[in-house]
């Protein structure tokens, strides 16, 4: 929806990311990691949270423009900065204030807000993936205190990270209705990360393995409910889905944009890339993939601001969006010829940043399954 609050997060928004980021982004691919003191810019620039409540220093904009944000930071070509800032500010925001405590939110919103503090959230474990009934990361309830041990892997924004939700078993005998969450302040002894895990893409998005080691926090950084963190996981996957399909569209949007360019530019037998048939089709064939992905994600928009959205619904946005930026990006680095292939060019980024998008929030595999067995469900009930 385009309005004039839209507008100006939007102009504001590239503005930021045309300073603040585009000059450095190399450096930080080449490094591994975006510096600290980016989150701090990016609170100051008020694009942390832009939708969480004015009370705790946030806007309190519409759900658009959270989302908007994240896809302008895509459609740039920066999608290790958006998988960090889908995690800190779409993910772990949300989670704190839906299920916190009121000091709970008072500790970390603001400076979550204000990029004082980094957020990140640990489900994944060596042996546990998409299955959360795996996992073995206990929490054992001591007095009022809680013991935590064992490790997670594949953390986002792991290596800065002030505050980590992390997924234990609290009940090892009742699966996954036996998993619950905690804030975990990562100053606390027993607390430790490995080294950057290296990726073939979103190389500026630090990622990492997490250790607990008897890390002993206070029973009051329980998230929520004892027991209840498998069904808060599957509350929240709605909105994590949507901004997964958000990065998505605009990546898309974004390898568009530089294949059109770059093929109106190139000569081959004597007239532009442009002018071939083949070229054009393929145009066509990516422009139409966009925009149907994009009319289904505005309308799982619409659904989830209603409280109408449900994991059906995301899993075949996840799905659907995902596997079309993965198809767009190989078909517009082909049209690049030799020169997609080189880091020379943009386009290779966004090709490698893309193949990470089908794999983590719950793959492929698992949401044909998830959609699957909706449908069966919902005949066998007919």
């Amino acid at each position: 929806m385009q309005t004039e609050e839209m507008n100006l997060y939007r102009d504001m928004t590239i503005r930021v990311l045309t300073k603040e980021v585009a000059p450095f982004y190399e450096a930080w691919e080449s490094d591994g990691q975006m510096p600290r003191r980016l989150w701090n810019t990016l609170g100051a620039a008020g694009l942390l949270g832009v939708d969480m409540p004015e009370c705790y220093g946030a806007a309190e904009v519409s759900f658009d423009v959270a989302q908007m944000v994240l896809e302008e930071i895509s459609r740039m070509g920066f999608g290790g900065l958006a998988s960090g800032l889908n995690i800190h500010a779409n993910i772990v925001m949300p989670y704190i204030l839906t299920y916190g405590s009121d000091e709970q939110k008072q500790q970390w919103l603001p400076d979550l807000i204000s990029g004082n503090a980094v957020g990140a959230i640990a489900m994944t474990e060596p042996g546990a993936g998409s299955d959360l009934a795996a996992i073995r990361t206990r929490a054992v309830r001591q007095g009022d205190s809680w013991f935590i041990n064992g490790s997670k892997i594949f953390i986002t924004n792991g290596l800065h990270a002030d505050v980590v939700i992390v997924c234990a078993k609290t009940d090892q005998q009742a699966g996954a209705k036996g998993i619950s969450l905690f804030l975990v302040d990562t100053r606390m002894p027993g607390f430790s990360r490995g080294p950057g895990i290296k990726k073939i893409g979103q190389h500026a998005s630090d990622t990492v393995e997490l250790f607990f080691d008897d890390l002993l926090i206070p029973h009051n950084a329980l998230l929520g409910e004892e027991n209840c963190g498998f069904a808060y996981l599957m509350q929240e996957l709605p909105r994590e889905r949507l901004g997964v399909a958000t990065q998505a569209v605009g990546s898309a949007e974004g390898a568009l944009a530089l294949t059109l360019d770059y093929v109106q530019q190139r000569k081959a037998f004597g007239k532009s890339i442009a002018d071939f048939q083949n070229t054009r089709f393929k145009l066509a064939e990516i422009k139409t993939r966009i925009e149907i992905c994009k009319a289904y994600l505005n309308q799982c928009m619409r659904l989830y601001q209603a409280g109408q959205m449900n994991s059906h619904e995301a899993s075949i946005l996840k799905l659907s969006s995902t596997e079309m930026q993965c198809w767009v990006v190989d078909q517009c680095l082909q049209l690049f010829g030799g020169y997609g292939y080189t880091q020379e060019y943009p386009i290779s980024r966004f090709y490698l940043d893309a193949r990470v998008q089908t794999l983590y929030a719950g793959t492929s595999e698992i949401m044909k399954e998830v959609i699957a067995r909706g449908m069966i469900n919902k005949r066998e009930t007919k």
